[in-house]
């Protein structure tokens, strides 16, 4: 049973790849998006006024729509590659490099999420500046990520 599946994930490897890069390229964009949002919709807007309203739906729906979604379609597809006889060499330090990389850029994604949860509720404490700097996380996670898989250290 075991080989049937590491055979159907073999032959649709490439697919399963170019899913993959798509899924992260969709995750990285929000990532990189939504903390931007943020420092505009703290420093620019009056809570309660219409552009408030803008700010928060627009966070939402990258959030719900695309990041989410994306970071789902990421780790799915991510498994499947692991799954693959050959692909990842787990004696190396890079595969764990890039997991312990990704376990943090879904911390990120979820410490978004309570941001977001946080602004919506009137209850934001953190600066535009602050969240000009944890900008910088992803930056940080996807040079590890990109070093990691590349160079195969």
């Amino acid at each position: 049973m075991w080989d049937a599946i590491t055979d159907l994930l073999s032959n649709y490897y490439l697919l399963i790849k170019s899913l993959h890069i798509i899924s992260v390229i969709s995750w990285m964009a929000g990532i990189f998006y939504l903390p931007r949002l943020f420092v505009h919709h703290t420093e620019s807007v009056e809570l309660g006024s219409d552009a408030d309203k803008l700010f928060q739906m627009m966070e939402r729906k990258l959030l719900k729509v695309i990041m989410t979604p994306a970071m789902v379609a990421t780790w799915i597809f991510g498994i499947f590659m692991v799954l693959i006889p050959g692909v990842v060499d787990w004696s190396y330090v890079w595969p764990w490099t890039k997991a312990l990389s990704v376990i943090l850029m879904t911390w990120f994604h979820y410490w978004l999420a309570a941001r977001h949860v946080e602004i919506v509720a009137g209850k934001n404490i953190r600066s535009g500046k602050q969240y000009r700097v944890m900008n910088e996380v992803p930056t940080v996670l996807m040079f590890i990520i990109v070093f990691s898989v590349v160079l195969k250290f």
